[in-house]
């Protein structure tokens, strides 16, 4: 796909925002909310003994699926027709990941169990999953979305199919694919156009849950993200974000210095508190595609970095390629 060069920064954001919004929350993940002057930056500890700037398991499954989608462009195939290499990818990966969230933890064991590991496996996991247990609605879809968006800015139709193809895999919950169609929606018109509007896909969504899920972004904008105090649950993630992407776009003027809305929206998602890390992640990505890549401080792009063994501007760059129609050799 031809992008013009703010289309080809603002796709490289994606992903750079996606890792940068990870990383600031890493070591504020669990915690309790901040206040509004409490300082957030790139200082690495929390729980799980994160580096400063260290990404976790946020950006660490979306590199997954990053690697899936350029297979696919190298063979020339869909990026859904290469979901075997999603569910093997994830399962390598956990065998030593650090942290990996409750509900996909349990559907990757599952599969590693029976020694076969395929799409159609981790899919059955996790309908049994919800089956047994009526839940299966967490964030940890929506947190990994965004190289869907990047494989399908060329096509609608494919972006919303594959958001809950590969949303499905671990979370069958309704909320959950909706939630990445919306937000794979809004990744695209950002790219594309230069323009925040999460509702932009709500004609996307089934006609009894277009409603539903307009009442949900109109809370968000009236409220803050610390007011979601169950952003482990899907619709309160996205809503938290949609919230600190509000936020920040109030704090940004018309004459706001590019790197305002990334910091400011970023250390509002950071602030809310909980699952703070996969709040700013979500958040990250959005605001990443509105200002594109040229929005990180320059101390940020110093210090990103994470699982496999990528700095971000190099996962901004394959983010990059892959909204081309490019990929790595």
């Amino acid at each position: 796909m031809i992008l013009d060069a703010p289309q080809a920064d603002r796709a490289a954001g994606v992903l750079v925002g996606l890792a940068c919004g990870d990383a600031l929350g890493a070591p504020y993940e669990f915690g309790p909310p901040l206040a509004p002057e409490a300082p957030v930056g790139m200082v690495g500890g929390g729980d799980l003994g994160w580096a400063p700037g260290e990404w976790t398991d946020d950006t660490q499954m979306s590199v997954v699926v990053l690697e899936a989608a350029e297979t696919a462009v190298r063979r020339g195939v869909a990026l859904t027709d290469v979901l075997d290499d999603v569910a093997r990818g994830w399962v390598a990966w956990s065998a030593t990941a650090r942290d990996v969230g409750i509900q996909t933890s349990r559907i990757i064991e599952a599969v590693a169990r029976d020694g076969t590991v395929t799409a159609d496996g981790l899919r059955a996991a996790a309908r049994d999953l919800h089956e047994r247990t009526g839940r299966s609605g967490g964030n940890g879809s929506l947190m990994r979305t965004a190289p869907v968006a990047l494989a399908h800015l060329h096509d609608e139709a494919a972006m919303v199919t594959a958001a809950r193809e590969v949303s499905e895999l671990t979370h069958v919950d309704p909320d959950a694919g909706d939630a990445c169609v919306l937000w794979c929606a809004a990744l695209r018109r950002a790219v594309l156009d230069g323009v925040l509007d999460v509702r932009s896909g709500l004609d996307l969504l089934g006609a009894g849950r277009r409603d539903l899920w307009a009442r949900r972004l109109d809370e968000a904008e009236a409220r803050e993200p610390a007011d979601f105090t169950q952003n482990g649950w899907v619709v309160e993630a996205l809503q938290a974000a949609w919230s600190a992407i509000t936020v920040a776009a109030r704090a940004a003027g018309p004459d706001a210095a590019p790197t305002t809305p990334l910091v400011t929206g970023l250390e509002a998602a950071v602030r809310g508190g909980r699952d703070a890390d996969t709040v700013a992640a979500i958040a990250g990505a959005l605001i990443g595609a509105r200002w594109g890549a040229s929005a990180a401080p320059a101390a940020w792009l110093d210090v990103v970095h994470g699982w496999p063994g990528l700095r971000v501007a190099e996962l901004g760059e394959r983010g990059l390629a892959l909204a081309r129609g490019e990929a790595r050799a």
